[in-house]
């Protein structure tokens, strides 16, 4: 891991295309602005490792399993007079 020092409006430019720069430093938290070209995908890591999560749970799941959680969900949608909420 290469770690760099910045000052606000400071940045550092990844492979000629992606820079990133430090907008505002608080307390316990800083503020980075990333310019990049469109088909670049940014995702912070703990979205990317929630998604990982999700995709395992998913692909754990038995087909029967899944059936069962979407019948669950849809008997949740109706209410007790079997009218759909």
């Amino acid at each position: 891991m290469l770690v760099v020092t910045r000052k606000t409006d400071e940045s550092l430019t990844i492979s000629d295309n992606i820079e990133i720069t430090v907008l505002e430093i608080s307390k316990d938290r800083v503020k980075i602005g990333i310019s990049a070209p469109k088909d670049i995908k940014i995702i912070r890591s703990e979205l990317r490792d929630t998604q990982n999560i999700n995709r395992e749970s998913s692909q754990a799941l038995s087909k029967t399993a899944m059936e069962a959680l979407l019948k669950l969900k849809k008997d949740e949608r109706i209410d007790c007079n079997g009218k759909h909420e």
